[in-house]
């Protein structure tokens, strides 16, 4: 049986007397893309710069390739990729130029390193661009750049933190299609984003950390099963009186009722036919309504009952 790629146990960082990282353990298996969410301030950079070896840590071990993981772990580190949310790329070098200096700091040999950043600026699909300064490009392109950088030297674990913020549809699904064909090659990958499409998309496992500490983990639909709400009913009227409120939260399945201008919503753990009889009281009341929707749990949901956030906070 293999080692994970990433094996975290019991770690600890403390900033003084603020406890940023409690007691958190997590396990990157060979060939997996892991999601890692956490509301701001909930420890996820912390741990990652502690993988990294960026920072020193108070308790806890860290292994990454079946070895212990230290500022001097440089066979591991040659072997790891990192694409961080804040672009790290020189703006006096060109495209071409970027990607070879990246390249190099992982790769001596001169016609190994040409082929792979010829290879690596093809993947990103900026062959256009080999003589484009930085600023030069959109943020789209800026953010491509990033991520050839990043993995230019064709490693074996790679940590995306938010690399699709404030990018243009068509380069978000350039990126996302290039994170997946980068796992098909044999890449693990640790993935951080606010957007919690891409998350259920990309992510076989997903971790969720508050407070420092790993709250819940599994697959997207492991983790919609395990909070209360099974369905949320979205009623468009006019605004309700509190008897009528009340009466609807005594419906069977039931837990909260919420009003807000002309949207109601009704939010039910468990039950099979919650619209149905809804839609009955409704009826019988004779309450004037338009529009019904029903909503199966998101991400979000499981996010925001786990943490009491909202992830884009």
């Amino acid at each position: 049986m293999s080692k994970p790629v990433v094996e975290i146990k019991n770690l600890v960082k403390r900033y003084g007397d603020q406890l940023a990282v409690d007691h958190f353990s997590l396990q990157l298996e060979e060939g997996e893309i892991l999601g890692l969410l956490g509301p701001n301030g909930s420890g996820k950079t912390t741990t990652l710069h502690c993988l990294l070896a960026l920072l020193k840590y108070d308790k806890g071990e860290i292994q990454v390739f079946g070895k212990e993981m230290t500022p001097e772990s440089y066979d591991s580190k040659k072997n790891i990729g990192v694409v961080m949310q804040n672009v790290a790329v020189v703006d006096t070098l060109s495209v071409y130029e970027n990607v070879d200096f990246f390249c190099g700091l992982y790769i001596r040999d001169k016609e190994t390193r040409k082929k792979y950043v010829e290879e690596a600026i093809a993947f990103v699909g900026l062959e256009e661009y080999k003589k484009y300064r930085p600023k030069k490009l959109s943020g789209g392109l800026l953010r491509r750049l990033n991520i050839a950088c990043g993995i230019v030297h064709k490693p074996k674990l790679i940590i995306f933190d938010e690399p699709t913020v404030a990018v243009d549809p068509q380069s978000r699904n350039a990126i996302l299609e290039g994170i997946r064909t980068l796992n098909q090659r044999g890449a693990s990958i640790i993935y951080t984003s606010h957007y919690m499409e891409e998350v259920e998309e990309l992510c076989s496992r997903i971790v969720i950390m508050d407070k420092g500490k790993n709250v819940v983990s599994g697959s997207a639909a492991q983790l919609k099963t395990s909070i209360r709400n099974s369905e949320t009913v979205t009623v468009e009227t006019k605004k309700l009186d509190q008897e009528i409120l009340e009466e609807i939260r005594q419906i069977n399945h039931v837990y909260q009722v919420t009003q807000s201008g002309d949207k109601l919503k009704i939010k039910c753990d468990g039950g099979s036919h919650n619209l149905v009889h809804i839609m009955n009281y409704l009826i019988e009341k004779k309450v004037d309504f338009g529009r019904v929707t029903s909503e199966l749990p998101t991400l979000n949901d499981v996010f925001l009952e786990i943490t009491g956030k909202e992830l884009r906070d």
